[in-house]
């Protein structure tokens, strides 16, 4: 267990033994998993250029947790996420502050047309087969579980029945910040703006402020800055920015036990808080790098709307909201996470390219590069699949269900 200390002792000859680049919900849970573990004994800190976070994907994301992956990877860290997330309040508490995540446990519902529904099938089978809670609805028990719902062009969907739903993200991000914090972790409100590369290694980490910080490893947990951290020591990883808008909007009519549902468009739609959000991903020639957090409503009035009040007619009549943007992380090579040591410098921990997925990811992935540094290798879930040597050894990992 890290020594306790709330505030970092940060001066121009400090040292750490794990310097971590990014304190979202990534970087917070990794945190925590090192300052928790009785193996590891070092010093953690965490730098965060935005402490507010009012920029980072952690805090606009639609806090989605679901076992529908097409990876079997993937489905065993979402397993994962949902036993710590019902754990929570006892692991991550701190004296008598228990924290709530709020998870509403409404299920994920994939829809599929005749083109999908092979791929679907596919998908169900694996998640079951790794203990997913998952049913596979023909049209007719879909139009009868939900009655709201047009099934008009389906042969069918599938639904969590346990174990998916969505929390609060910011919530679950603060709550590994504190909990870490409490276990002797420091957070620092700084900028990472140059690594020192001595050979295989990263010697020290350079900030804004002008102090260095003498690194036994370093994390780029940086989400959608990442690349930018790795070129700081000439490493180009294919992870770039990527804006996705999430749209609000009013119904007077009930939709009663609306899961988080996605047509096979890729359009989705949940409730939250009397209301829903909704959004799609954009078409991949208009999806370029971007950092801004501008919104636009071309999306909205184009695609979502009348996708949704085609599936749902409840929603021919409703009253937009307001809107919001954030950003993935995306991947452009398989759309799946990055973990692990760079075969070329083994002190540079990557965590990055969760292509949306970082939120229900974090507890595996913490869990996951704590083992690595304390190890050497995994102990709980072998995560090698998603080592940075893939892309070079011409072995992807290809996941299907991208929302």
């Amino acid at each position: 267990m890290c020594p306790s200390a709330e505030r970092p002792s940060v001066g121009a000859s400090s040292s750490y033994d794990v310097v971590i680049v990014g304190g979202g919900v990534i970087g917070s849970s990794i945190a925590y998993f090192l300052a928790s573990s009785s193996d590891f004994d070092g010093r953690v800190l965490v730098v965060e250029r935005d402490p507010g976070h009012t920029e980072s994907s952690t805090g606009r994301s639609v806090g989605g947790i679901r076992q529908q992956f097409s990876s079997p990877e993937n489905i065993e860290m979402s397993l994962f996420a949902v036993e710590f997330v019902r754990t929570a309040g006892e692991r991550l508490r701190v004296g008598d502050d228990v924290p709530e995540l709020s998870f509403v446990e409404n299920g994920y519902l994939f829809l599929a047309s005749p083109a999908g529904w092979d791929t679907l099938q596919a998908n169900h089978a694996e998640q079951r087969r790794l203990g997913g809670d998952i049913s596979l609805l023909r049209q007719n028990e879909l139009a009868a579980k939900f009655p709201w719902l047009n099934v008009t062009g389906l042969v069918g969907g599938a639904f969590g029945e346990t174990g998916e739903g969505w929390i609060d993200p910011y919530s679950l991000m603060q709550a590994f910040r504190r909990k870490a914090i409490d276990l002797g972790a420091g957070f620092l409100q700084d900028e990472v703006v140059g690594l020192e590369r001595d050979g295989g290694r990263i010697a020290a980490v350079r900030l804004a402020s002008g102090d260095r910080i003498a690194a036994g490893h370093v994390v780029n947990a940086a989400g959608p800055r990442c690349a930018l951290v790795a070129e700081m020591v000439g490493i180009d990883i294919p992870v770039r920015p990527r804006k996705r808008l999430v749209y609000t909007f009013h119904c007077r009519e009930e939709v009663p036990d609306c899961p988080l549902t996605i047509d096979p468009t890729g359009v989705y739609v949940r409730p939250e808080s009397g209301n829903f959000i909704c959004g799609v991903s954009p078409s991949a020639d208009n999806d370029p790098d971007c950092l801004d957090l501008e919104i636009t409503y071309d999306l909205f009035d184009e695609v979502v709307w009348p996708t949704l009040a085609h599936r749902i007619p409840a929603f021919e009549a409703i009253k937009p909201g307001q809107a919001w943007a954030g950003h993935y992380a995306y991947n452009t090579v398989d759309q799946n996470a990055i973990l692990g040591p760079h075969p070329e410098i083994s002190n540079f921990h990557l965590a990055n390219g969760f292509s949306g997925h970082g939120l229900q990811q974090s507890p595996a992935v913490g869990r996951a590069i704590a083992e690595l540094i304390s190890f050497g290798a995994y102990r709980s879930l072998d995560l090698s699949r998603f080592d940075f040597a893939r892309f070079a050894e011409g072995r992807p990992v290809h996941e299907i269900n991208v929302v």
